[in-house]
């Protein structure tokens, strides 16, 4: 399965762009996009960066990194689901056969 991965813009040219996220640097091909200023945030998949990100989009998309990565080890993923786990206005879940 291949994810996009919020990274921030450390410096570009217009057509590669040089980005850092979940610890690791990379060169992206920014092309497809509108231009991205140094310190701004990008989804980033095979080394393209598919859209712009704004800050709130970082975060969750990390807790979903991380949970993915805490579930196939068998972890607890709770933590990262909190504001889900006590909304009032959710739907009841579905009763699966």
């Amino acid at each position: 399965m291949c994810l996009g991965l919020p990274m921030q813009v450390l410096e570009s040219d217009g057509l590669i762009a040089r980005c850092a996220g979940r610890g690791e640097e990379r060169r992206v091909n920014v092309m497809l996009i509108d231009e991205v200023p140094v310190g701004g945030w990008v989804l980033v998949h095979m080394e393209r960066a598919v859209r712009p990100l704004d800050e709130a989009e970082v975060g969750t998309l990390n807790d979903a990194l991380d949970a993915i990565l805490l579930a196939a080890r068998g972890g607890d993923t709770d933590h990262l689901f909190a504001d889900l786990l006590t909304r009032t206005d959710a739907p009841a879940p579905c009763d699966a056969p």
